[in-house]
């Protein structure tokens, strides 16, 4: 159940500039030495075309070790060959231009502390997870509850050693200021916000409870999912998605299909206009039933796996 979910979590997180508490996380290894030749991994790629217009579609991998090399053959010649990168969300550089957001939709207004909602299993396994983490008791208190499955995520993934800095829209952000290349998103972090945010308290607090309660996997699920990623298996992925589906129906449709069919109906627009561009999404969103490619297929435009 949501294992998916964990993903999509941990890439909305990462758009945040990380709250004071998530630094209360183990710190990650040091990277590899920029000597060391790191072992080479192929990614997901795929292409759209018609007569003057290409659109690539790179699935990423929000939270990253820089223990893999993965931009380079088929993704960065995609990359290099387009004008302008697409990402779901442009994290701010300014910290400030944060906190409307999080007061709008991360602290809670109803006066109750967090941890008054949950059950009595899920107060202990909160706890628990706090524990394991190295973050106070009361590190999350205010906070609504899909906020305080995010930030989980984001001190699991720390203390894994994978972080937002190493992830891939950040390599391609970087990658693409070195070459003056522009930069633009699809969504908006407020957007993104709102989304998790209209979920029922119910729905959010049995994502928070499962979060807590299965924090001792997530270095399996993330060493899985990583795997999937460095291996281009989108089959893998898919699999993902149908337990996603199967558990949890209001999640599936409201953080993946949906978006998924308005990123196909851009795709479409922008077929318009001629040109090379680069889309960089969640791996998540480029596999599988209801993913870009199967809502582009429907209106009748065709996707391409890019073998590299």
């Amino acid at each position: 159940m949501f294992k998916l979910i964990r993903s999509i979590l941990l890439g909305s997180a990462l758009g945040l500039a990380a709250p004071s508490m998530a630094q209360t996380a183990a710190p990650a290894p040091a990277p590899a030495p920029a000597a060391a030749k790191l072992p080479d991994t192929d990614p997901a790629l795929w292409v759209v075309k018609d007569a003057d217009t290409t659109i690539y579609l790179f699935g990423t991998f929000h939270a990253l070790d820089g223990k893999t090399d993965w931009f380079n053959d088929g993704v960065k010649k995609a990359f290099d060959s387009s004008s302008k990168v697409y990402l779901e969300v442009v994290k701010p550089e300014d910290p400030a231009a944060i906190a409307p957001l999080m007061q709008k939709y991360a602290i809670a207004t109803d006066g109750k502390p967090l941890t008054s909602k949950l059950s009595d299993k899920g107060k202990k396994d909160f706890a628990a997870a706090l524990a394991e983490l190295g973050a106070p008791p009361t590190a999350f208190d205010t906070f609504k509850p899909f906020f305080a499955s995010m930030m989980l995520s984001v001190l699991q993934a720390q203390k894994l050693g994978k972080t937002g800095e190493q992830g891939a829209e950040a390599i391609i952000t970087a990658a693409a200021k070195q070459v003056n290349k522009p930069v633009d998103q699809l969504e908006t972090l407020d957007f993104q916000m709102s989304m998790f945010d209209a979920l029922p308290e119910a729905e959010q607090v049995r994502l928070l409870e499962y979060t807590a309660s299965t924090i001792d996997e997530t270095p399996a699920l993330f060493a899985r999912m990583t795997k999937l990623w460095n291996d281009g298996d989108a089959e893998g992925f898919a699999k993902l998605i149908n337990e996603m589906q199967s558990q949890s129906p209001m999640l599936y449709d409201v953080l993946l299909a949906k978006r998924n069919a308005t990123w196909a109906k851009w795709i479409d627009n922008r077929l318009k206009e001629p040109g090379t561009v680069f889309i960089a999404v969640g791996a998540g969103h480029l596999a599988g039933k209801d993913s870009v490619q199967d809502y582009l297929a429907k209106s009748g435009i065709k996707t391409a796996r890019v073998n590299y």
